[in-house]
This record gives structure tokens, C-alpha cells and sequence, in this order.
């Protein structure tokens, strides 16, 4: 019996090494295009000391200019509906993209830090000749709020939207579990899971309260950098910055957003389970009492889920930014 348990486990376990091998292969098969073949009308690269960064831009130049960052695994190009919102109201928009996602410079030793992320926000505001409101989702409201504390002069304020902090996290001491500290091993579950689109949908309705949201466009949209060459080995360098905290990073400290004197507004869902109401309330605390908008029946990506009522919000929002 010992030995046919042992005989079966060896099975299993090329099984999953063949399945991976698999999808690792099927991934350097899509992955086929240059960042430059997938450039859009709207697409500008700022160089900056950080490298070469990609923006989609749209708007009046003369307008007051909002600065859009996405979240984790996402890009430029997911505030579509968003731009085109704000555009209407007459604003200049520029929507970044952090690497490795999208199609900004990536390399296999770029620092993906929240804080090197931070800074490279802070370039490209820099780079603009009118200060920027800044609104960013998820992941990427921990490089807002780097980025507003290493420079506040150069924004007017900024918009946190269901931002995920860990606030009071530390990540010194702090590794990822063994099996993910091989690059190769992190390449194989990222093609099989992440870059799979076979289950993007599944994926990304896991952050999501209202599942019909999850459009076949709205997916096509997601995956669209995904054919960029190299995409999945980038994101398998990218992950540990993912999953574990950063470490000395000022956006973690709580005492730290006492100090950071700009105006500042928050979005969030009610039905968010990756970033729950509780963390909004604990940023709202640690920020002195900034205005908190809450959208009902709405998870984790409200600019997606109810977008409508996002970009109302979201003009009550930047106003509420000009008032202070």
C-alpha cells in the first residue's frame, strides 16, 4: 500500500510539473509582440530617470490635468471609460502604466519597490507644467500616497480608490514561501494562473461584487499587454513586491499620514472583500477625517463594476479636492 501511495504521489507530481511546462510553453507562444506594436493612438513615452515610461493622454492641454494609476496586474488602458469621462468634463488625462505592466521600460533588475514605484509617479508628475490630481486604484494607491509623501509639491491632491496599504504592515523579516523564491517556479504558476487567458475571467470576477461586469470586452481589455514579449517572466519578477509588504515603506505608517498635508478623497466599495470597509475606515482615521464616498452594492473595482456612478463620485470627489 506504502509503496503504491509513493508511486501515486510521483504521478501527481509530474502531472503538475508536465501542466505547467505546458502552460509555461503556450505563454512564450502568445507572448510575441513588441511594446511599440502595441501602442495606441493616445500612447506617449516620458523618459525619466527611472526609464521610459508609458502614458495613455487625452483631453485639452490646457486642462487641469489627473493623473490615473491602475492596480496590481492592470494598465493604462483600464481607465478607459474613466478618461473618456473626465475628459468630457473638460479635464487633461494621463493614464500611467507602472512596470512591468503595460507597456512602460521593464528589465530583470528593475527595482518594482512600492516606494521605486512611488518615485516614478513622482517623474512624470514632475514632468508635466501643471501640478496633477492623482487617483489610484488598489496596489497602485500605495506608489500614490510614496509618491505624494516624497513630493507633495507636485500634485494638488489625490484620490484614493479602494487602496489596498496594509497599513501598520512591515514587510523586514519577510520572505516569500520557498517553492515561490524560484524564478522558474513563479514564471510556470503565473502562465498557468495569471497570463492564462483561459481563466482570466475567473480571476479577475474573484475582485469583483458585481460578477455581470465582467464583460468579454472588458477581459479583451485586460489581456491586451499580455501579448508583450516577456510579459510573464516580468510579472514573476514583479510578484514578491506583490506579496510581501514592503519593507520601510512611509505609505505603511499610519503616524505617517498625519504629515502629508494635501487634500486628499476616498472611494470605496461597500461589498470590497479585498480591501474591506474596515481598511477605508482605518485610512480615513489615519488621514484626520478626509472625506470617504462609499458606493453600495460595489466590490473591489468600482470603475469597472458601476462605472456610471464611479465617475459621479469621482467628480464629487476632485471637487471636494478643490474646497480644501
Amino acid at each position: 500500500m506504502l509503496r503504491f501511495l509513493i508511486r501515486l504521489l510521483f504521478v501527481l507530481v509530474i502531472a503538475v510539473a508536465a501542466a505547467l511546462t505546458a502552460f509555461w510553453i503556450m505563454a512564450d507562444a502568445r507572448e510575441t509582440q513588441s511594446a511599440d506594436a502595441l501602442n495606441l493612438p493616445e500612447s506617449r513615452m516620458i523618459e525619466t530617470v527611472h526609464g521610459a515610461l508609458h502614458v495613455l493622454e487625452d483631453g485639452p492641454i490646457e486642462g487641469p490635468t489627473v493623473l490615473l494609476i491602475h492596480g496590481s496586474v492592470g494598465w493604462a488602458g483600464l481607465w478607459r471609460d474613466t478618461t473618456m469621462a473626465l475628459v468630457g468634463q473638460g479635464y487633461r488625462v494621463v493614464a500611467l502604466d507602472l512596470p512591468p505592466m503595460g507597456l512602460s521600460d521593464r528589465g530583470p533588475h528593475m527595482d518594482y519597490s512600492r516606494q521605486a514605484q512611488g518615485l516614478r509617479i513622482l517623474a512624470v508628475a514632475e514632468s508635466f507644467e501643471t501640478r496633477p490630481v492623482i487617483v489610484a486604484h488598489s496596489f497602485g494607491a500605495g506608489a500614490e500616497v510614496e509618491a505624494m509623501m516624497a513630493g507633495p509639491e507636485a500634485f494638488r491632491g489625490g484620490v484614493i480608490v479602494a487602496g489596498a496599504l496594509g497599513l501598520g504592515q512591515d514587510g523586514a523579516g519577510q520572505s516569500l514561501p520557498l517553492p515561490l523564491r524560484w524564478p522558474l517556479l513563479r514564471e510556470a504558476l503565473l502562465a498557468s494562473t495569471i497570463t492564462n487567458p483561459l481563466i482570466t475571467k475567473l480571476l479577475f470576477a474573484q475582485f469583483v461584487y458585481r460578477q455581470d461586469s465582467i464583460t468579454p470586452d472588458v477581459v479583451a481589455l485586460l489581456e491586451y499587454p499580455f501579448q508583450r514579449q516577456g510579459t510573464t517572466q516580468a510579472l514573476a519578477d514583479w510578484l514578491p513586491s506583490l506579496l510581501v509588504p514592503p519593507r520601510g515603506a512611509a505609505s505603511s505608517d499610519p503616524a505617517r499620514y498625519g504629515t502629508l498635508d494635501l487634500p486628499i478623497a476616498l472611494i470605496w466599495g461597500r461589498e470590497d472583500t479585498v480591501t474591506p470597509p474596515n481598511q477605508a475606515e482605518a485610512l480615513q482615521t489615519a488621514l484626520g477625517g478626509t472625506p470617504l464616498f462609499w458606493m453600495d452594492s460595489t466590490g473591489h473595482i468600482p470603475q469597472i463594476e458601476a462605472p456610471d456612478n464611479f465617475h459621479a463620485i469621482l467628480a464629487e470627489a476632485l471637487a471636494s479636492l478643490e474646497e480644501n
